[in-house]
């Protein structure tokens, strides 16, 4: 079973787009705006563009003097708050005081994530990255969901990953307790929950107007690389042994600008109006991969089944029932 919706339409932007292209007339002045993670990488060059686009944008940081000095020389509202994803207390406490503070919330963009590091446990025992990536954006959209529903045409923004091929749902041991870790079958997992999330949020939004998306950036060498050592980036093909971007991965990845462009289009772009719940790629709905897949594009049915969606939905609020 693949949600509905799932197929490429006639877009007028790429993998190469830019954020001014896609923004290009539109005016989100006075509209309210969350952005996880947006102070480093392709969170930092989206709420550039959607400040500049005039939206009031609050950035929900772990580490706010590091925000602080990130975000200062951006034009704009643009405002920081603590919250640590893997502190399930702090997610709900900013989510309540930011929905006691505001009356909509347009747009809920979860950018923050962590990509293949050790084995690590966060809340009361869950492996971090699924923890960080899915269970704490799942709290924090489900305690501002009231304020979303609130808001007529709001729209989030949960950002996947191609990594999501990796790895369906461990619906047995999730938290990976049985000593079988793997750093990267870890990361798909929780890539694959970042889509099925959006896909089951998106029929919690549909009677007040509201859609989500699931977005994969594209490949950017961005601070989520912080855990692979360098000798692992070379092994993958991603960077020479001097540190820079390998010849054969330039032509592959991105920007950070550029990165930034398939989410600032799910945000805005009309033509995505009755679509919601879809994965998108490229400025685009990405296609659903056949029996034989490429590696780094499409969307793989495991991420786009509806039941798997609603089934996580229903062990994401058991989880943290228990936090």
């Amino acid at each position: 079973m693949i949600a509905a919706h799932q197929t490429p339409i006639a877009s007028p932007f790429g993998r190469h787009s830019e954020p001014h292209e896609v923004l290009d007339g539109i005016d989100l002045t006075a509209r309210n705006v969350i952005v996880t993670g947006g102070y480093s990488g392709i969170g930092l060059e989206t709420v550039r563009a959607l400040a500049a686009a005039g939206a009031s944008v609050t950035v929900p940081a772990r580490d706010t003097a590091k925000a602080n000095a990130a975000l200062a020389g951006i034009a704009g509202d643009v405002r920081i708050a603590w919250m640590d994803l893997a502190d399930i207390a702090s997610v709900r406490r900013f989510a309540l005081g930011f929905a006691s503070d505001n009356t909509r919330l347009d747009l809920l963009i979860n950018n923050a994530g962590v990509m293949a590091c050790p084995e690590a446990r966060v809340g009361p025992g869950w492996e971090m990255q699924f923890g960080t990536n899915h269970i704490g954006h799942f709290a924090l959209a489900t305690t501002l969901l009231p304020l979303l529903q609130r808001t007529e045409g709001a729209r989030v923004v949960a950002l996947s990953s191609t990594g999501h091929k990796l790895s369906d749902i461990r619906w047995d041991d999730p938290n990976w307790t049985d000593g079988s870790y793997d750093k990267w079958r870890a990361y798909g997992q929780s890539k694959t929950a970042n889509a099925l999330f959006a896909l089951a949020l998106n029929t919690r939004l549909a009677d007040s107007g509201g859609m989500a998306f699931a977005v994969h950036p594209g490949g950017i060498v961005t601070p989520l690389q912080r855990h692979l050592p360098l000798e692992e980036m070379v092994a993958l093909g991603w960077l020479n042994e001097q540190g820079e971007i390998a010849e054969a991965a330039r032509a592959m990845f991105k920007s950070p600008t550029q990165g930034c462009t398939t989410t600032l289009w799910a945000a805005t772009s009309a033509l995505l109006k009755g679509k919601g719940g879809v994965y998108c790629e490229n400025c685009n709905i990405a296609a659903v991969a056949g029996d034989n897949p490429v590696r780094y594009r499409d969307v793989e049915p495991h991420a786009v089944n509806p039941d798997s969606a609603e089934r996580l939905w229903a062990l994401s609020e058991t989880l943290l029932a228990d936090a």
